[in-house]
């Protein structure tokens, strides 16, 4: 009886041994960050969250930023992205919008196989609506720059923290302007050139 069940513990123990080698932890780095960024390359993605804080108006805002860019050198991609938002507060509701061109630079300088600093500046127009009222819509300029970290976890794939500076003039209050700082996380798909495959 205990020669059956010892032979039964035995197969056991060595299926899930075996078994147990064959599973890969999940991948949360990849050491190619200078073939994504080089000249012909396409870059599309989106900040994925930011939360900030407006030094004016004492509000929280929450913002999604689809982009996309082209790189016209090794570590240089200029590019567009959406600005949508909504802002909500104490007795109201506000709905931003706008495109901003971009001019981004991945530094060389301490870059790492799988990550990359970057410094990024904008500058486009934007708007903003508040809920049920027409005549409060205004439209102006915005302009910002951004620090970033670009950490790649596949071939092609990069999270990206960044802190932004960014004024803008589209404002419900006609004639103020408003700065505000964030921090940023966005995910970005790095897209390879023909002639970079």
């Amino acid at each position: 009886m205990k020669t059956p069940l010892l032979l039964l513990m035995l197969v056991l123990g060595t299926a899930i041994g075996s078994f147990a080698q064959t599973i890969t932890p999940p991948q949360s780095t990849a050491p190619v960050a200078s073939t994504a960024i080089q000249k012909g390359n396409w870059v599309v993605g989106a900040d994925i969250g930011s939360i900030g804080h407006n030094f004016k108006s004492e509000t929280f805002t929450l913002d999604i930023r689809p982009r996309a860019g082209f790189f016209i050198s090794d570590n240089a991609a200029v590019g567009t992205q959406v600005q949508l938002g909504l802002q909500l507060y104490n007795g109201g509701e506000v709905f931003s919008y706008g495109l901003t061109p971009f001019v981004r630079y991945y530094f060389p300088e301490g870059a790492a196989p799988t990550h990359r600093w970057f410094g990024e500046a904008l500058v486009g127009f934007a708007g903003s609506n508040l809920k049920d009222n027409e005549g409060d819509s205004f439209f102006s300029s915005v302009y910002g720059v951004r620090a970033g970290y670009a950490h790649f976890v596949a071939t092609n794939v990069s999270l990206e923290g960044t802190l932004n500076l960014t004024r803008s003039h589209a404002n419900i209050d006609v004639g103020s302007g408003t700065t505000g700082l964030s921090l940023g996380l966005a995910f970005q798909i790095y897209l390879p050139a023909g002639a970079n495959r």
